[in-house]
């Protein structure tokens, strides 16, 4: 049988909210079978904490700034090679159900003369996927993002006559007298929403899914299967609209500490509009409660889509990477949304399944290691038997980690924010320039490096709640200092570099090879040319 991959990604679900996890109120079983089959890596960080850089680092295997996609609308540059780009060589089809929040360069597409309708203009604009099926499951009626089309046929076809169903039939409820009401409202998300179960955007993805894995038949394939919940807007068909119940909620993660003098844009970011909501125990219950049904409906569909896989006879030659883009704040720690580096927001579930024989030493484990978004693609890659490519691809295979070849990948974890569209900057005075945080955690010590401003810290061991900054704290400024020379080091890597190998440049110049084409430099006469050239022969034989 030929290898394949499915790379399963929710929107928004946090590290903490399955029961593998340690969530008290919520059963994941699915979710949880997959991890008992693989690895759960419970220290797993984004490199963004936002949808759109966060995914162009997953698809690339870079940091941000390397990619150079620092939040939602901001294109990935043509150029920037993706998982597909690695795959197709390999013969393997690369294809996505879902979600990519990608932003295509089209002035870079122009400039270069690549039609977006061509294959590889399709490519290009896709993140390098197959667009089975795109939808990035935002489609209010306005201007915002592309609607999907054939969502809105099948829903069509199910009696629905609505202009617009994914708003007014998929993530809308009624009240008692039929008025239809917006799930984009926070406090109507513990409505059930109009549609059925089996036609909402969730299962439905699913089967689009399961389309694409028929039809691929033996030729090896990498889907990405991407879903957008449990992202806003926050609601869920019946039955998940109230199986969760207040006292199955885990308590709100916050202090009154944090907010005494908080660092500036910690305290800008609690005056979003969204914070501000979140303070609201009422709104927050409701919220809650549709997150978490829609983490199980995600989790049942889980089980359809396992149950498919065995009944194909996919399931031993099929890697499962199951995570998620960032975490959603949910109150916690004054904030809504997520964009900072707590660990609700920054810190994201993954577990792989890799179906070789090597991986059995850790079936079912739970791994320490810090790790990183980054990590999926050479994962992918090595699977498939691709080479590495480390001038391009900065993140580093977890199949050393499975195969119980080493205990850690990484000292250290990075991930980056681009606060510059956000009103917090404004209110802070800050220009779009200088709107940057990166968060360096060694595995105790979080340091939040931020233009213009004291760094934050957290010491997650004496703090693992991340209540107290002690960034500001002179006792602290030796540890602030070493962080601060790693994230320096960390910098001056050089990620820029992506059409050459060192190997490659390793070669260069090793057999006098400019000497040898004509081009002469640094021989006063031809007999030390002569010499050299004899010198180096001589080398080679005894190399040999």
């Amino acid at each position: 049988m030929t290898k394949n991959v499915l790379f399963i990604m929710c929107d928004q679900l946090r590290w903490d909210y399955l029961s593998c996890a340690g969530h008290a109120g919520i059963e994941t079983p699915h979710i949880d079978a997959l991890a008992k089959r693989g690895v759960r890596f419970d220290r797993a960080y984004v490199q963004s904490t936002i949808c759109g850089p966060s995914r162009m680092s997953f698809y690339t295997g870079r940091y941000v700034s390397s990619h150079g996609s620092t939040w939602n609308s901001i294109p990935l540059k043509v150029g920037e090679m993706t998982l597909g780009d690695h795959l197709r060589p390999l013969g393997v089809r690369t294809a996505l159900c879902g979600k990519t929040h990608m932003a295509a360069d089209a002035e870079g597409m122009k400039r270069l003369g690549l039609a977006p309708d061509s294959t590889i203009g399709a490519l290009v604009s896709e993140c390098g996927f197959e667009p089975y099926e795109r939808d990035d499951g935002l489609h209010p009626d306005g201007k915002y993002g592309r609607r999907n089309k054939n969502y809105d046929q099948y829903m069509k076809d199910r009696g629905w006559a609505d202009e617009n169903p994914w708003d007014s039939v998929a993530n809308s409820g009624e009240d008692a007298d039929g008025n239809i009401l917006s799930g984009w409202f926070l406090d109507n998300s513990d409505l059930k929403a109009r549609v059925a179960d089996e036609d909402s955007e969730t299962p439905y993805i699913t089967r689009r899914a399961m389309d694409f894995i028929r039809e691929a038949g033996d030729t090896p394939w990498c889907l990405h299967l991407s879903y957008i919940k449990p992202h806003w807007p926050y609601i869920v068909p019946a039955p998940y609209h109230d199986m969760y119940p207040p006292e199955t909620h885990s308590p709100v993660l916050r202090s009154d500490v944090e907010k005494d003098d908080p660092h500036p844009v910690f305290g800008a970011f609690m005056e979003e509009r969204v914070s501000k909501a979140f303070t609201n125990e009422t709104t927050r219950t409701k919220v809650i409660g549709a997150y978490m049904g829609l983490i199980k409906q995600i989790d049942d569909q889980m089980g359809e889509l396992m149950a498919f896989l065995k009944a194909q006879g996919l399931t031993d030659d099929t890697m499962i990477v199951f995570t998620s883009d960032h975490g959603d704040y949910l109150g916690d720690h004054w904030m809504g949304e997520k964009e900072l580096f707590h660990d609700p927001s920054a810190r994201i579930p993954l577990i792989v399944v890799d179906p070789s024989r090597e991986a059995d030493v850790t079936r079912g484990t739970v791994s320490e290691a810090l790790v990183e978004a980054i990590d999926v693609v050479p994962t992918i890659l090595d699977y498939f038997g691709g080479a590495e490519a480390p001038h391009i691809i900065e993140g580093k295979s977890l199949r050393p980690l499975m195969q119980g070849d080493c205990e850690s990948l990484h000292d250290f974890v990075i991930s980056e924010y681009d606060y510059s569209f956000r009103q917090a900057r404004r209110r802070l005075g800050v220009s779009v320039a200088d709107a940057k945080l990166t968060m360096l955690f060694d595995g105790r010590w979080k340091y939040v490096f931020a233009e213009g401003f004291r760094p934050m810290l957290f010491d997650l061991r004496s703090d693992p709640d991340e209540f107290h900054d002690l960034g500001g704290n002179p006792d602290y400024a030796q540890e602030c200092d070493r962080l601060q020379a790693l994230f320096f080091q960390w910098t001056r890597r050089i990620s820029q570099r992506t059409t050459m190998s060192d190997a490659e440049i390793e070669k260069r110049g090793v057999d006098l090879n400019e000497a040898k084409a004509g081009i002469l430099i640094g021989f006063p006469t031809e007999a030390d040319l002569s010499d050299a050239l004899a010198a180096n022969k001589a080398q080679q034989k005894v190399s040999k």
